[in-house]
């Protein structure tokens, strides 16, 4: 494999821990505002990861469950659409507000990465706003060359169409970048478009089948903090429970 040039990351559970204390929380405040009785439980919610999408999560509960009080089927599509807005304001808060704490590690590795002269993305399905909060203001001092985030895509992963926007736009081969995921669908994604993965698994996903990443870790891990369980790959890593950069560089382009 030749010289890694870039390293584009997912967001929800690679940058924040978000599915279970801030997506899954949002669209609970969200039914609450709009005068529904619905809760979704952390393992209730685990099943709906399943499906890519907040609007089309909401879609499947209203067909499946059904909202409590009942919707008119005619209803549903609008609702949705008004519900998963309040939804996005309310996780942007709590992204703003601080009240969720980057993941171990990421924000060292993203510093490595900028140190490294690579180039740095987020690739994310997840609302354009929710995006800008966290790039933009957690993560201010690192330099993104690209944030791809919302409807940028028609398809949402494990369809492969936003990491193939990314090599467009930043004129890149897929052997020339890496990607960092968490998910099953995120690691399709980008294997679909031919890129080399390392796995970051969290709460949702650490049952998740997520093999077919190259090197998988429970986390990038901290040098004075929580650190990384090497799971799968990295043969000839000198794996302390800290995942660098550097080693991962090397490991790509040996």
């Amino acid at each position: 494999m030749g010289k890694i040039k870039a390293v584009f990351f997912d967001q929800d559970g690679v940058i924040i821990d978000t599915e279970r204390d801030g997506h899954r929380v949002s669209f609970n405040m969200a039914f609450k505002e709009f005068g529904f009785t619905d809760e979704w439980s952390v393992d209730y919610y685990h099943e709906l990861l399943q499906i890519a999408g907040g609007k089309e999560r909401m879609k499947h509960h209203s067909l499946t469950r059904g909202f409590n009080p009942a919707v008119p089927p005619e209803e549903i599509d609008e609702l949705v659409k008004t519900m998963h807005k309040s939804k996005t304001a309310l996780f942007v808060e709590l992204i703003e507000s601080g009240q969720l704490p980057l993941r171990p590690g990421i924000h060292r590795f993203m510093k490595e990465a900028m140190e490294a002269g690579l180039l740095v993305g987020v690739c994310t399905t997840s609302n354009e706003q929710a995006a800008k909060a966290i790039t933009g203001k957690i993560l201010s001092d690192i330099k993104f060359d690209l944030v791809l985030a919302g409807d940028v895509v028609s398809k949402k992963k494990p369809d492969p169409e936003i990491y193939n926007l990314a090599l467009s736009k930043t004129g890149l081969k897929p052997e020339e970048c890496f990607v960092v995921e968490d998910s099953k669908n995120g690691v399709l994604a980008a294997k679909a478009a031919k890129m080399p993965t390392v796995v970051t698994t969290n709460y949702y996903t650490e049952k998740e089948d997520v093999s077919a990443g190259d090197i998988i870790v429970t986390s990038l891990g901290d040098p004075d903090g929580e650190k990384g369980v090497l799971k799968k790959g990295g043969d000839g890593l000198k794996f302390d429970g800290v995942l660098h950069v550097k080693q991962v560089l090397e490991y790509f382009e040996r």
